[in-house]
């Protein structure tokens, strides 16, 4: 497991805590811990500290980002299981498990029924790649989807949970 700690809207990256009146927890699944070197030409080249950190200053006052990676289906669902128990929002990389992780799905779909915004992101576009990138599991029960937007693609999904809960 890969906590990368939390950016409050001023940017700065500390405990897992969270230093404002809400917190948007960013889950990333299977081998985004190896971004910035993993297949640059599809992924870009910065890392999971750099998207922290640009989340951070994204983050209006108020708002603070809590950014974790697994390479473990288990753990993941754990993690969307708490933020049920903690009612708090999720952007969603789930990465390969996209495609056919049921219990992921299952997972997903309690934190929107909870009431919960639940935002699927991919850094590419799935539908841009091979064929069996095509389908996903996870976005029957997500609250949205945004994908092939770099990076951009989870500040997008963080404008839009403030604009929901907002």
């Amino acid at each position: 497991m890969s906590e990368l700690g939390s950016a409050s809207s001023t940017g700065s990256v500390g405990s897992a805590a969270s230093v404002g009146s809400l917190t948007v927890l960013v889950l990333n699944g299977p081998n985004l811990g190896r971004l910035g070197s993993r297949e640059p030409d599809v992924y870009g080249s910065q890392d999971l500290v750099a998207l922290t950190k640009q989340l951070g200053e994204a983050a209006p006052d108020g708002v603070s980002i809590e950014v974790r990676q697994t390479d473990d289906e288990g753990e993941l669902i754990g993690w969307l299981h708490g933020a049920v128990d903690a009612r708090t929002p999720v952007i969603l990389n789930p990465a390969a498990f996209t495609h056919y992780s049921y219990g992921l799905r299952d997972a997903a779909a309690m934190v929107t029924k909870a009431g919960l915004p639940l935002i699927e992101v991919h850094i590419s576009n799935p539908h841009a790649r091979e064929s069996f990138r095509h389908n996903s599991v996870i976005s029957a029960v997500a609250t949205g989807v945004i994908a092939g937007f770099g990076f951009d693609s989870y500040r997008l999904a963080l404008d839009q949970i403030i604009r929901t809960i907002g």
